[in-house]
């Protein structure tokens, strides 16, 4: 029921049928003001320039990652999905950061930082996209904008005042809204709604991308078991997984599977990130068990008296 509020159906189709238009699409270009979801957003710029900020702190305190395969298959993954989003004109970036954090954030204005620790996770492209897609869903929807605008509103600054994260009284707050750090600033995970809505959209990037839609349910299911562990990803603090929302996940599968078979551009699964991190596991332990053990040293020659 309430992605039927959210998503008219005859929407969804006409996405499916290749009209190229997605749902909200103009909430992120030029957001109408009789939208009653949209009356407290915050406008595309400023939102834009907080996302570009945030990014910014992240590439600066974060060490980029160095492998060129792994950062060419995240490229081309974010670079699928934003040329058949409704924005493929932002200057989009996509950074891969080496760490062990099991997180992918997404910020306005095209910014996307991938850590390496998610990758497992992904288990391959299409997991990937799986995420990736969700996390951008949320732009094209505008919910960081509606968290951004409850933000600002709660420190008494109006929502159309340029206004950096610098400069502001609550920038930790801010940086959650944004989809940044821990559900601890009074803001919360994001609402079901819309979990729901970018699922949904989501989903339907990774049909037009050419990705195989059924690894997004598999990719949720992974992360659903992981949250209930004692270190669970980080990414569940601000996007929780219930059986509701995979249920609601699944039934979009039907008509998702249907729209991608009919959908000429197929990567399916793409490339495996377990096969390329189990080889790279293997050679490290071979390299380490070809190297002369210390033991195994002839002891010096005694110096002459």
């Amino acid at each position: 029921m309430l992605l039927k509020r959210f998503i008219p159906i005859v929407l969804v189709f006409s996405l499916f049928l290749g009209c190229g238009k997605y749902p909200f699409s103009n909430r992120y270009e030029s957001p109408p003001p009789s939208d009653e979801y949209l009356d407290e957003a915050v406008p595309v710029q400023q939102e834009v320039m907080l996302g570009e900020e945030a990014f910014q702190e992240i590439i600066k305190k974060e060490k980029l990652s160095l492998d060129g395969q792994l950062i060419t298959i995240v490229e081309r993954v974010g670079r699928q999905l934003a040329a058949v989003s409704p924005m493929p004109s932002l200057k989009w970036e996509f950074k891969l950061i080496e760490s062990n954090r099991k997180n992918l954030i997404a910020l306005p204005g095209g910014k996307v930082a991938v850590y390496t620790g998610i990758l497992p996770v992904c288990a391959n492209e299409a997991g990937l996209a799986a995420l990736m897609s969700h996390q951008i869903a949320h732009d094209i929807a505008r919910h960081r904008a509606q968290r951004l605008a409850a933000t600002l509103n709660r420190e008494g600054q109006p929502t159309a005042t340029p206004i950096g994260l610098s400069h502001s009284k609550n920038k930790n707050a801010l940086l959650t809204a944004l989809g940044m750090g821990t559900a601890e600033n009074g803001i919360g995970p994001f609402n079901p709604s819309h979990e729901f809505e970018a699922d949904e959209i989501g989903i339907m990037l990774m049909v037009k991308a050419g990705y195989d839609p059924g690894e997004a349910e598999r990719f949720w299911s992974r992360i659903s078991t992981m949250q209930t562990g004692s270190r669970p990803p980080e990414l569940t603090s601000l996007h929780p997984i219930d059986p509701e929302r995979l249920r609601t996940l699944r039934r979009g599968l039907l008509k998702a599977s249907r729209a991608y078979r009919a959908n000429p551009l197929k990567h399916g699964l793409g490339q495996s990130f377990l096969y390329i991190l189990s080889r790279r596991k293997m050679q490290e332990m071979r390299n380490k068990s070809s190297q002369p053990s210390t033991l195994d040293q002839p002891a010096p020659a005694p110096s002459p008296q």
